[in-house]
Parts: structure tokens; sequence; C-alpha cells
């Protein structure tokens, strides 16, 4: 396998880089994402302010919504759109193919959160010390390395079912539901 990138793939990769740089056009990725086929600007705009207010789209009010509509319109929809993520025709938006590979990279993480890969890098350091600790004896002798080793396993399949519980909501949840999928419940 050749590690040498052609000057058009290093190219496509830096537009896409320069499109996804801004937080918004991410959301807005997202909520045409989330729409599952066609959707409006309308409804992408209340979205995207749902969740750069913080707050559920019934309390959003006319000027927030149309000062994320106007930003949306007038700067980052043909920056979606030439970069092929999504397809434009009058007010109605859906977003491509190309752009729904991208999902996995569009997960909102709020500021702060610790992201999980964070969270499952520290359960395995902490994993590692007390396995560390029962191998040495430096446990009490009532704490065998099966407990220990059991007490691990399932800090381990809890964390993954929540994980896997949160990305499902992200990934499938309505996008005219309330924003609680980016307003902090993403966090281990």
């Amino acid at each position: 396998m050749s590690s040498i990138i052609s000057p058009e793939a290093r190219e496509t990769k830096n537009t896409l880089f320069s499109v996804l740089s801004s937080h918004r056009r991410r959301y807005v990725l997202y909520a045409c994402n989330q729409a599952d086929g066609e959707t409006t600007l309308s409804d992408v705009a209340e979205q995207v302010a749902a969740w750069e207010y913080d707050k559920p789209i019934a309390e959003i009010t006319s000027a927030e919504r149309k000062r994320v509509y106007t930003s949306i319109q007038q700067h980052h929809l043909s920056k979606l759109e030439d970069a092929g993520l999504i397809t434009v025709d009058g007010d109605r938006l859906s977003s491509t193919a190309k752009a729904r590979n991208l999902d996995v990279y569009l997960e909102v993480v709020p500021e702060e959160t610790v992201p999980w890969s964070v969270y499952y890098l520290g359960l395995t350091v902490l994993g590692g010390v007390v396995l560390g600790f029962s191998y040495l004896g430096w446990l009490p002798e009532a704490v065998s390395m099966g407990v220990v080793a059991a007490v691990l396993l399932v800090a381990y399949l809890i964390s993954s079912l929540v994980h896997l519980q949160q990305s499902e909501r992200v990934s499938l949840g309505d996008p005219s539901e309330e924003s609680d999928s980016v307003s902090g419940d993403d966090t281990p």
C-alpha cells in the first residue's frame, strides 16, 4: 500500500477539512443527516439554533432563529454544496452520500464533557493499575484476581451499553425533538 497522497486527494481532503472547520456547518450537516432525506432550511436553522443556544426548539426566539437562518443561508450553504456534502433546491436541503459517510465524525461532544475515547483510555489505565496491584499482592487478601477481573468486566460492559445507547440516540434521533442529544448528555 502506497503512502503517497495524490495532489487531487490532498486538495479534496483540505477542502473537506476547511468546510468542516466551522461548527455551524457541522451542525447543518448533522441536522440534514438526521432528516433522513430532504428537509427545509427553516427546519435546519431551527435545530441548529437549538443546539447553539442549548435550548429546546420551542424556546428559541425568532431573533435567534433568524440570526442562524441568515448565517446559514448567506455563508454556509454554498460551501457545503461546493464540497459535495449537501444539495440545495430553493429552500429544500438534503445531504449527499458523501455527507452521510461523515456522520460518525459529526458526533457532537459538548466542550465540558470527556470524549468517550478518553474515558475508555482512563478506564483501561485504572484497570491496569488495579490488576497490577492485585498481581503484586498489594490488594487486601479478600480481593482475588477473579473479583478484580469481574469488576473490570462489569465496568466495561456498563460503559459500553451506555455509550451504545447514547450513540444510537444521537444518530437515530428525530431532528424535530428537543436538543437533549447535544446538551450535555453525551458524557460518560
